[in-house]
């Protein structure tokens, strides 16, 4: 696809804009309890757009984001696409160092924060030399020294004047990945607008639109037919899939629904579907079904009313068939999408059950047509149907590449036979039928004995014990072999670690199984259920 899709300039905020012209009464966004028209987001935004650039930012400003879901996060993204400046996700779980790594490595001038955060962002600003101006949220935690107010600065401000903007601006998204120091990935808008709207528009049959005012249009359009979405998603905004997600509810006329706590919580988001009769939940892997599929056991037949979903969407993790099957029991009128993708793009590999049909094998996907194994040593594309398990790579609309950091750009987008492909790392091998046996991230890849073993694959085979909530997969020191597998997990009731090894043995090869197994009180993830590799070899050596 072409930089310019559409011939149009893509930004986003001046889509936004048109979302907001087109419809301003309609519902944006629902967090929580708090709800948020499109006349009152595009003003606020604008208003923090006017006190933000009266302090300096403008375009190319980076704009650092350090909090919780709330109104004042996709506020802040959006006045920051207004300034033509670059928002950044921080997570809401690092430390001073990290906050000051994020922020110093990203060059940001802005650090729009929570209160309740303020003592790390307190001890991580002498760490950042770039940083100029502290807006604070208040969630009830003191003014910290040479912070502002963010109501307050919103209130006295005169909103920013609508302004050319261009396509090549860009938003930032850090990724922490499984191993080494966070990478920010640039995206750029129009590159944005042909990973997410142009794929709406063409799944829809609508003819792609031309113009911002076209594009208000449409989404107004499908929004009076009812023909939009109403998409909660479970993931928190810091993380990106959210505001992605969002961006693509939105060129549809939706209304996007997020979490108001500051931890997930399945009963929140089912009173949520229900209040809000949600079309769409997005969610990722196992580690968000398996509680809302335990919330919706514990409700019985008073629960929440789940009539109104028609698709389930999980990426990120695997969804197993297990809780698939759950989900069809709740919901047999939801379609279940099961996506592999990433920061850096994507999908990779999908899985579509339709109602009424059985689940595929969990971690069993099929690879749309951009979708190709590459050869880690030759950098070649492997044939369809090769045995030999290569890096996943998916041309189409993609970053530019990580910020200030050209080895690892080039390591991930490689250019093949004159092809741009994302390449994040996970192993795969794809048949000739197209289907995908995924292995697991190579940067996690344990070799023991000179035997690759990838931890997805032994984590799948061990969650198939009925007692296994989690699992992650590591390799350990071992004298004889580099590495031994270890697999860290919790259960739900006492298990012996013969009995997991036993189950693990069913599915996969002998070699693979875990010699060593960890149990803990829950398997830790990040907020948006990715795993955390780092933290579980930790508990496998401790």
């Amino acid at each position: 696809m072409s930089d310019q899709p559409t011939g149009m300039s893509e930004n986003w905020a001046t889509l936004w804009e048109a979302f907001a012209d087109a419809q301003p009464e309609h519902t944006a966004v629902v967090i929580g309890e708090h709800e948020q028209t499109w006349r009152e987001l595009d003003d606020r935004a604008a208003r923090l757009a006017g006190a933000l650039g009266e302090r300096g930012a403008g375009a190319d400003t980076r704009i650092a984001q350090l909090m919780f879901n709330c109104p004042e996060y996709l506020e802040s993204a959006y006045a920051a696409f207004k300034l033509r400046a670059t928002p950044v996700n921080v997570n809401y779980r690092y430390k001073a160092p990290e906050i000051a790594y994020i922020c110093e490595n990203a060059g940001a001038e802005v650090l729009v924060f929570h209160g309740s955060l303020g003592d790390r962002v307190a001890e991580a600003r002498s760490m950042i030399p770039t940083l100029t101006t502290l807006v604070q949220v208040d969630d009830g935690s003191p003014l910290i020294e040479g912070a502002e107010w963010y109501h307050e600065i919103v209130e006295a401000a005169a909103p920013a004047e609508r302004i050319e903007r261009s396509g090549e601006d860009t938003l930032m998204l850090y990724t922490g990945g499984t191993t080494g120091n966070p990478k920010g990935v640039v995206w750029r808008h129009v590159d944005l607008f042909g990973a997410l709207a142009f794929t709406a528009y063409s799944a829809a049959g609508i003819e792609v639109p031309t113009s911002p005012a076209d594009v208000g249009r449409i989404a107004a359009e499908l929004q009076a037919d009812g023909k939009s979405p109403v998409m909660l998603c479970a993931p928190p905004l810091m993380h990106g899939t959210a505001l992605f997600l969002a961006i693509g509810a939105f060129v549809m006329g939706g209304s996007v629904v997020l979490l108001g706590g500051r931890s997930f919580d399945a009963d929140e988001l089912w009173r949520l579907v229900d209040r809000h009769k949600v079309t769409q939940l997005s969610l990722v892997g196992d580690a968000f079904a398996r509680p809302l599929n335990e919330s919706i056991d514990r409700a019985g037949a008073d629960g929440p009313d789940l009539s109104s979903i028609g698709r389930i969407v999980s990426t990120g993790a695997t969804l197993s068939a297990e809780q698939k099957r759950s989900f069809q029991a709740a919901m047999p009128q939801a379609v279940i999408f099961d996506m592999i993708g990433a920061s850096e793009g994507g999908p990779f590999a999908l899985s579509m059950t339709m109602p009424g049909d059985e689940p595929p094998e969990t971690a069993i996907f099929t690879a749309p047509p951009n979708v190709v194994t590459i050869d880690p040593v030759s950098n070649s594309i492997l044939p369809r149907g090769s045995a030999e398990p290569g890096m996943l790579g998916a041309s189409g609309p993609m970053p530019r590449g990580y910020w200030n950091d050209d080895a690892k750009t080039a390591d991930t987008f490689r250019v093949i036979d004159g092809v741009r492909y994302t390449v994040p790392g996970d192993f795969a091998t794809i048949a000739e039928d197209g289907t995908v046996s995924l292995l697991g991230r190579g940067s996690v890849c344990i070799n023991s004995g000179g035997e690759k073993i990838y931890p997805e694959e032994v984590e799948v085979a061990a969650r198939l014990h009925p007692t296994v909530v989690d699992a992650n997969a590591v390799g350990i020191p071992h004298e004889r072999f580099g590495e031994s597998v270890a697999l860290v997990c919790s259960v739900s009731e006492p298990t012996t670690a013969e009995e997991v090894i036993a189950t693990v043995k069913q599915t996969i090869a002998d070699y693979k199984a875990p010699r060593h197994v960890v149990f803990v009180d829950e398997v830790y993830r990040a907020p948006n259920g990715k795993a955390d590799y780092r933290w579980a070899k930790e508990q496998a050596l401790a």
